[in-house]
């Protein structure tokens, strides 16, 4: 899985989204996450189709939502998606949250199926807790490759971490500039400086360094390309260590539904 991909929540205008996505990946992207409530799937599909990259190379992950879960919906949401994105298979599809329908056994079983009959190339998990991840692994056939959830230098998801590792888990990151925040942060924006670069992309070169795989939000050339760009740059451990030590919290995704709710 590339350590940086484009994310693609709200971007809801059919032509900006496929654009937005042929030109991530002819700019080097080959990590590509969309989900069934950002009802974008067809759009991202056709942006994949337009760009001078093969459907091999690409990463396309796509999210089972809360009403889908029961397995009877997981099959046939699944196989929606997949008509959506005008593709065979994708390489990661996730639990969006563990709410409403969800139910571990019953829910990964049918995932379990998908990836059986070649559909998927790998299950995931998203916005779980350390103990709705446990009892994922446990509860599935097919071993869990990631977990996305919110993570950014306001919210570093410490306990998480920890987990996923033991477990040989994954983590991706969604909102890794948290809506924008990161770039009011003093501590971002000396190190921004001191490397000549955005505070964007000190963000997402801090998540690389921890091992975390980004999937930042972005429409326009500039911002992909800048994002890009992060690839490129390499944090010094003074830098991490300011970033760690941020003492603001936040969380820019809180539904009610939410594990920790």
């Amino acid at each position: 899985m590339p350590m940086l991909g484009l994310g693609t929540w709200q971007n809801e205008d059919p032509e900006q989204c496929a654009e937005s996505v042929r030109t991530a990946l002819e700019t080097g992207y080959r990590h590509i996450d969309t989900a069934q409530i950002y009802e974008n799937e067809a759009a991202v599909g056709e942006g994949i189709a337009r760009a001078d990259v093969d459907r091999e190379e690409v990463f396309l992950a796509t999210k089972i939502w809360i009403s889908n879960l029961e397995p009877d919906d997981v099959l046939e949401t699944a196989r929606e998606s997949l008509d959506r994105l005008g593709v065979e298979y994708v390489d990661l599809l996730y639990v969006h949250w563990p709410a409403r329908t969800y139910d571990p056994e019953a829910t990964l079983e049918a995932f379990s199926q998908l990836y059986d009959e070649g559909l998927i190339e790998n299950v995931g998990v998203s916005n779980f807790e350390p103990e709705q991840l446990e009892e994922a692994i446990e509860s599935c056939d097919v071993p869990i490759l990631a977990n996305q959830v919110e993570l950014h230098p306001m919210l570093p998801q410490q306990e998480l971490r920890e987990t996923c590792e033991q477990h040989d888990v994954e983590l991706v990151a969604y909102s890794p500039l948290a809506r924008g925040a990161v770039f009011d942060q003093p501590e971002i924006q000396e190190i921004a400086d001191k490397h000549d670069a955005s505070e964007a992309q000190i963000s997402l070169a801090w998540l690389r360094e921890a091992g975390v795989t980004a999937i930042p939000k972005a429409t326009g050339e500039a911002h992909i390309r800048d994002n890009w760009a992060s690839l490129a740059l390499e944090l010094a451990q003074d830098d991490i260590d300011a970033i760690d030590a941020i003492e603001e919290r936040s969380r820019e995704v809180d539904p009610d539904f939410a594990p920790w709710n």
